[in-house]
């Protein structure tokens, strides 16, 4: 967030956190963020079977956050969608 909208560190994570419901103490919180990012189907630090993994991640992830990610624009042109 801080490179994508010019955010400042504090700014970008609140504004993750209030996209993805929890707090922004909760980002630093690894066990937390497991389980957000388990609900949410973003894909895991360590894979798993059954979790978004790769492309799927990222275009999950830029959808949440409401974001633009330059492998998924990129994915997306050369696909046509």
């Amino acid at each position: 967030m801080q490179l994508n909208r010019s955010m400042r560190i504090d700014a970008a994570k609140k504004y993750v956190a209030e996209r993805l419901s929890v707090s922004v103490a909760d980002i630093a919180d690894a066990v937390i963020m497991s389980e957000v990012r388990e609900d949410l189907n973003l894909g895991q630090v360590f894979e798993s079977p059954g979790i978004a993994k790769g492309i799927d991640a990222k275009f999950r992830i830029a959808q949440v956050l409401g974001i633009n990610i330059n492998s998924v624009d990129l994915f997306k042109k050369r696909v046509g969608l």
